[in-house]
């Protein structure tokens, strides 16, 4: 089978960064299903593990979001069948989507929604795991209380990005009042187009632009973000007892003892968490993208992909990065499969 990565880190400058090569068919057993890829998408994970790859002579596969056919099913599995199609961000500890077939267990993979074709569904379960998790599981947003959530607001920091896109629809279905920051009119208009109900500029102290909102403090922050160029200010504007989930790693050491006296909590979110460390609920993210692909065919949650770079090529794949790492991209970009 044909399949794209990296031999070594290097920066995304670097001429033939990728290479295409030919790898043996992966064989599916356990809990595993082998899905042949009809679509894939990019994210920061992809380019983050791309420069901490180790320089050892390894070929490593990225790729973190893909949508495709069920090709073979281990023993074990129950789930799925030869000919479904469908959807899954995989596990950062195995190889990747960016080839033609791709080992997958069956507990983080659903049903694709059947209005999507396969790039556009690539470009979801990634973002979607990472923004529910963070919503449902980490602020401990109860989804289902609608109408005692429209009194509460959350702070989406990084609203144009993959995770923003899709955690201010999912906020906004849980009936939470969503502002969110963005500081370019496309960006503002992409968020708006969400459903944001107020945006303010994080290109700004963002205390002075919630103020100019009449907002004092919020509470529930979503930082998709820089965490260590947002803690102090996320402990100032987070409301008695609410509740900080971020996504981004922290270079630095913070003083958590800013949150005490509000009895607030800071969390992380790491959608690989279930898959890395084989949780006993792994199957959650199953459920999860099961319900979000019915609320896409139902037209309640709207598609996130904002650019579609084509077949997957060491060429597209290279410019994909570019773009990612210019930090730029707004939405999603998506490939079709590897051609022929």
């Amino acid at each position: 089978m044909k399949a794209i990565g990296v031999y070594k880190p290097a920066t995304v400058e670097t001429d033939g960064l990728f290479s295409q090569i030919d790898a043996d068919i992966p064989v599916a057993t356990g809990h595993d299903i082998l899905v042949r890829v009809k679509g894939v998408a990019v994210n920061p994970v992809d380019f983050k593990v791309r420069k901490g790859k180790q320089d050892d002579g390894s070929f490593k596969v990225l790729g973190w979001d893909a949508a495709g056919i069920v090709e073979a099913v281990g023993d074990q599995v129950t789930l799925f069948r030869e000919g479904d199609e469908v959807w899954y961000a995989g596990d950062v500890t195995r190889s990747g989507s960016n080839a033609e077939l791709q080992l997958v267990d069956e507990r983080i993979v659903a049903p694709k929604p059947k209005s999507l074709g396969f790039a556009e569904a690539a470009a979801l379960p990634l973002t979607t795991i990472t923004a529910w998790e963070s919503l449902f599981d980490r602020l401990l947003i109860d989804r289902a209380a609608v109408q005692a959530n429209a009194s509460k607001t959350i702070l989406i920091i990084g609203g144009a990005g993959g995770v923003g896109s899709i955690a201010i629809q999912l906020a906004k279905l849980a009936g939470l009042q969503v502002i969110t920051t963005a500081s370019r009119p496309e960006t503002i208009e992409w968020v708006k187009n969400l459903g944001a109900d107020q945006v303010i500029n994080h290109r700004k102290p963002l205390d002075e632009e919630l103020a100019a909102l009449n907002v004092s403090n919020v509470d529930y922050i979503f930082c998709t973000s820089e965490t260590d160029q947002y803690f102090d200010m996320m402990a100032n504007l987070i409301a008695p007892q609410g509740r900080i989930v971020s996504i981004t790693e922290a270079a630095q050491n913070h003083n958590v003892g800013l949150l005490k006296a509000k009895s607030a909590s800071f969390s992380y979110e790491s959608m690989f968490a279930r898959s890395m460390f084989k949780t006993d609920d792994m199957i959650e993210q199953h459920k999860l993208l099961a319900t979000v692909a019915q609320l896409v065919d139902d037209g309640v949650i709207k598609n996130t992909v904002n650019e579609s770079f084509g077949p997957l090529t060491p060429q597209s794949l290279q410019k994909a990065h570019a773009l990612l790492e210019s930090g730029k991209a707004i939405g999603k970009i998506t490939f079709d499969a590897i051609p022929d």
